[in-house]
């Protein structure tokens, strides 16, 4: 059996999921559900993933925060697979009366931030990450964002001051799928050199292939070792998993089709 596999086959079947509710639901940011998938199922999942309770209300310990908040159906998947969202709530999903939205619900158990707009998760997680400092906790936070949510200042003005505070435990994966909502993330600002420009902020930055699950758990492995906060660029491609949907920015908005869902599913069946 090769390593990982079962990380591989996990995440099959969820783009599987992830695909049948965004054609059930007629709903938007498939693309960008499916570049992020593998970092959200090695989160929730690895061994070197969030241990315990994640995002528990009652008793906050460690957390994910998924700043990249269109991508909401990917966790929303995920969480099912994991036992925290059921399968009738799952199923409800963007309906009438149904806390499951196309952005994160704080109302939702286990999402502690509805991360609408996008810019806001990092900010969230440096103050949860503080509370610890100030109250000698060692907990984890992960926060998951976007190559083209960098383009917002809180990004930025939280970049600053986690290394200020001398804050270590916080892990942040960058999808950088290449795309935003209507062009390539390059034509709209000058995203690049994204790896020298966190590091100049004071974070150490890695830079992997985010499709790589043994990549990804060595981050989640190390980052607590690290004495600074860490910062993970990871090289993706939009609608990972479905040929015909890969890096092709009409998935962003778009939901398939009746042919066109049942070629994504024989592919995604195929490959395992």
């Amino acid at each position: 059996m090769k390593k990982n596999s079962k990380l591989l086959q996990l995440s099959n079947e969820c783009r599987k999921d992830l695909v049948k509710l965004i054609f059930n639901s007629k709903t938007s940011h498939l693309g960008s559900s499916l570049s992020c998938i593998d970092i959200i199922v090695s989160i929730y999942f690895s061994k070197f993933g969030l241990k315990g309770s994640i995002n528990n209300k009652k008793k906050l310990k460690n957390t994910f925060i998924l700043s990249k908040g269109h991508a909401a159906p990917a966790l929303y998947v995920i969480m099912n697979k994991k036992g925290l969202l059921s399968d009738s709530k799952l199923k409800n999903y963007c309906k009438p009366g149904s806390y499951l939205e196309e952005h994160p619900n704080i109302k939702i158990d286990g999402v502690i931030v509805s991360s609408g707009s996008l810019g806001h998760g990092l900010s969230y997680s440096a103050g949860i990450s503080l509370a610890d400092k100030i109250n000698n906790k060692n907990y984890k936070h992960i926060v998951l964002m976007s190559d083209g949510e960098c383009n917002e200042g809180s990004v930025w003005e939280a970049g600053m001051f986690i290394p200020a505070k001398k804050i270590e435990n916080i892990l942040v994966f960058i999808d950088c799928n290449k795309w935003q909502a209507t062009e390539r993330t390059k034509d709209i600002m000058a995203f690049e050199p994204i790896k020298k420009k966190w590091q100049a902020f004071g974070w150490f930055v890695k830079e992997i292939d985010g499709h790589n699950f043994d990549d990804i758990e060595k981050c989640l492995r190390d980052f607590h070792l690290k004495k600074k906060p860490t910062v993970v660029v990871c090289r993706t491609t939009k609608g990972k998993g479905v040929s015909f949907m890969e890096d092709d920015n009409l998935w962003h908005y778009r939901a398939p089709n009746q042919k066109e869902y049942e070629k994504a599913i024989k592919e995604l069946e195929k490959k395992f």
